[in-house]
């Protein structure tokens, strides 16, 4: 089988002892490592009012991304379009992909990020935060970087985002649903299925996404990509210890305990009480954990049997250099 495609999808994950500065600074380090792996994409998250992540504004961090790296595509894992004026949206990534033509990405997701008083205090209002909404909203801002299928909204007939463009960003929808995968489909966009946290069957997602697919001036075709949590290293029981930290930090958003990442020592110091194995089986914080052979073997059946076109690899951990050494183990043995 020929290895698909690999990219990256970074949190900016803030650990014990750091500041939100040497979190991002620590993503640009991953970005700069998996550019020069030779890596498809490098996508940033947006998250709010929490300890663990440093990444707010997707927009904002991708302009350094992209500025700090040479050819690598930088986009958005995603951008959470309910918090967010769709116009707002469109004017950020028209001058991204005015700056940096051809290597920006627009990943757009339907959850906040983050809580419901946290959204509105985004929006201002509750407003546009439903789900009947999103569809439109999408559309609008598709409209406003050149691919036009509401020809009597009137706002976009009005409004302008950029004054003279010439390319426009790659447009994705995100999920972890079959709402996503489905409404993907059928206005004919590429998808990315967020396996790492998603609790569904990634086969039976991408089915559905093919199933509703229709022809669209974005996509001719299906053109699916799977996101996975990886973590590996030399041997099986040093892979187990640095994925203690993505364990505890798992953990913590389930139960609402958030704080900043641990080290992988002071993970293996706590009591294996504190953890509920339960909900650790059933949504594991790491998808593939085991030595380097061991995880692509196991992801490269996995991207098989559902047929993805692109593979994109996230990873908490401890330290950006764990990361790094992760990934580009994977991608020498994946390309091998």
């Amino acid at each position: 089988m020929t290895a698909v495609p690999l990219s990256v999808l970074d949190l900016a994950g803030v650990s014990t002892g750091q500041t939100s500065a040497d979190a991002l600074h620590g993503s640009i380090r991953v970005a700069q490592a998996v550019d020069d792996a030779g890596f498809d994409r490098f996508w940033v998250a947006e998250h709010h009012n929490t300890l663990t992540v440093a990444s707010t504004s997707p927009p904002v961090l991708m302009a350094t991304l992209a500025e700090r790296t040479s050819r690598i595509r930088i986009g958005s894992g995603g951008v959470m379009l309910p918090n967010h004026a769709p116009l707002v949206v469109a004017e950020q990534f028209a001058l991204l992909e005015a700056l940096y033509p051809g290597r920006i990405d627009l990943g757009i997701g339907r959850a906040p990020g983050t809580d419901q008083f946290t959204a509105q205090a985004l929006r201002r209002s509750p407003d546009g935060l439903s789900v009947e909404d999103f569809p439109t909203h999408v559309l609008q801002v598709m409209a406003w970087l050149g691919d036009n299928r509401l020809k009597d909204d009137p706002l976009v007939s009005r409004l302008v985002a950029t004054p003279s463009l010439s390319t426009s960003p790659e447009v994705w929808l995100l999920g972890s649903s079959g709402y996503s995968a489905q409404l993907a489909g059928m206005l004919g966009l590429r998808y990315c299925y967020a396996h790492h946290f998603g609790g569904m069957d990634p086969v039976m997602v991408f089915e559905l996404y093919r199933s509703r697919f229709e022809a669209s001036p974005a996509l001719g075709e299906p053109h699916a990509m799977l996101a996975t949590s990886v973590l590996s290293a030399d041997d099986a029981e040093t892979a187990e210890y640095l994925a203690g930290p993505a364990r505890v930090m798992w953990q913590g958003i389930r139960t609402n305990r958030r704080e900043p990442i641990v080290s992988p020592e002071e993970a293996a110091r706590r009591d294996s009480t504190q953890l509920d194995e339960l909900l650790l089986s059933q949504m594991p914080a790491v998808k593939f954990v085991g030595t380097h052979d061991d995880v692509v073997e196991r992801v490269r059946e996995l991207v098989e049997v559902t047929g993805v076109q692109e593979l994109m690899l996230t990873a908490t951990t401890f330290d950006p250099q764990t990361k790094i050494d992760s990934f580009t183990a994977f991608a020498e043995r994946w390309r091998a």
